[in-house]
């Protein structure tokens, strides 16, 4: 009396749907890295752009200060040249301080790398 279903196709049937459920999610899981990957490569371009604008408005900057203090303080114009060149450096190394504490906290994919954790969690061990 109580037989439990059995869907047409038995195991054959079984199989398939496991396999477009993987096919599926696995779909959905390059969908999402893509999306990721254009958002990145956007980023990162927007991120070159205004280090290169920056970059040339800060040597300008720097350029035209250089200039006009030596023209001002010109009976000390040395020693106004070397406290401005270690001003720079000093400018210059903070700068790559900051880059270099930002790249290594920099995180790609991090949402497709969760999605990839919580199905891994999901399946059984």
């Amino acid at each position: 009396m109580d037989e439990p279903l059995q869907e047409p196709g038995g195991w054959l049937a079984t199989g398939k749907r496991i396999l477009r459920s993987v096919g599926d999610l696995a779909q959905s899981r390059l969908e999402l890295f893509l999306v990721e990957l254009q958002e990145e490569r956007i980023r990162l371009f927007d991120a070159l752009l205004l280090v290169g604008a920056g970059v040339v408005c800060a040597l300008m900057t720097l350029a035209l200060l250089t200039f006009t203090l030596v023209v001002v303080f010109w009976e000390y114009r040395v020693y106004v040249l070397v406290l401005l060149t270690l001003a720079y450096g000093a400018g210059a190394g903070a700068a790559f301080w900051a880059l270099r504490n930002r790249l290594r906290q920099w995180q790609s994919f991090a949402a497709t790398l969760d999605q990839i954790k919580k199905d891994r969690a999901c399946l059984p061990k």
